[in-house]
């Protein structure tokens, strides 16, 4: 049973993590790449609104993950 609150809090720090908490571990590993790429293409600023969408969609889908296992 994952706590929806753990859950965002994981994501919050590291987008994929709150995934890995719920037990969906691909969609971890997918996210987690995810966010280091853009994280490095933020550098030339054409990553920044593409990294925090999925930062943005990491915490949503963690939650409602941890949420439907209640």
């Amino acid at each position: 049973m994952a706590s929806p609150l753990i859950a965002v809090i994981l994501s919050f720090f590291i987008p994929g993590l709150g995934q890995f908490y719920t037990g969906q571990l691909l969609k971890a590993v997918v996210l987690f790449v995810l966010a280091v790429i853009f994280g490095w293409f933020s550098t030339i600023l054409i990553g920044i609104p593409f990294y925090l969408l999925v930062w943005v969609y990491s915490m949503y889908d963690a939650y409602t993950a941890a949420k439907e296992s209640v």
